[in-house]
């Protein structure tokens, strides 16, 4: 399996040289997108709550399906958001052993 030339190894950030912004391991490609995703993941997991009194322990299979959107948790959700929203706005710079965060 060939590797993906718009991610690199460590953490889903791309190649440097590629032009492309760095995302963190939990942003999606676009903020849409992961609005999406945790209405997807926020709603199967009130469902299932939801539905708990109605269908018994069989509202539980939402559970998953409202996990797996979230990406395992909904505080993993949480911090793509913010990665999304930042994504290719904020440049790390380190100079003579300081690092700091600049606009891009």
């Amino acid at each position: 399996m060939a590797p993906d030339p718009t991610t690199s190894a460590a953490g889903g950030a791309p190649p440097a040289g590629t032009g492309l912004p760095e995302r963190g391991r939990f942003a999606s490609a676009s903020v849409p997108r992961h609005l999406a995703r945790g209405a997807l993941g926020f709603g199967a997991l009130a469902g299932a709550l939801a539905l708990l009194p109605v269908a018994g322990p069989a509202g539980l299979l939402l559970a998953p399906v409202g996990l797996l959107a979230l990406r395992g948790c909904p505080m993993c959700w949480t911090i793509g958001l913010v990665e999304t929203v930042s994504a290719g706005r904020l440049r790390r710079s380190c100079d003579n052993g300081s690092c700091a965060l600049r606009r891009a």
